[in-house]
């Protein structure tokens, strides 16, 4: 009898070691994931930001990502007459300009294809 008794405990231990570590752990993990990439700024104070460097364009795209280690609003932003976009980067924490770059036609080609292929 000790025999199965003991087959019983390491089961009944195998058995609450496979469920504690399922969905209620998992959605746990992935709402203090959330929380860590929660913005301090809004989107709306970061739009005004970054439409401050570029008088006249207009938003083409824009994302909340990481980027180099820090939590950024990204901006594609057209500017009349002007080929390409400019790219201002927002910090989402902070609310400063991290970066304005130009980027021409092929350039956004390039990073298009290059989101598309990292989609799954």
């Amino acid at each position: 009898m000790k025999h199965w008794s003991r087959y019983l405990v390491l089961t009944l231990v195998v058995a609450f070691a496979m469920t504690s570590t399922t969905p209620a752990m998992a959605a746990t993990a992935k709402k203090h994931h959330a929380r860590a990439a929660r913005p301090k700024i809004s989107y709306k104070d970061a739009r005004t930001t970054a439409m401050a460097k570029v008088p006249g364009g207009k938003i083409v795209k824009h994302e909340l990502e990481q980027e180099q280690g820090k939590l950024v609003y990204s901006f594609d932003i057209r500017v009349p007459g002007k080929s390409g976009v400019e790219e201002v980067m927002v910090d989402a924490n902070t609310g400063g300009v991290v970066s304005q770059t130009h980027e021409t036609a092929a350039k956004e080609r390039q990073e298009a294809k290059q989101e598309k292929s990292e989609t799954p």
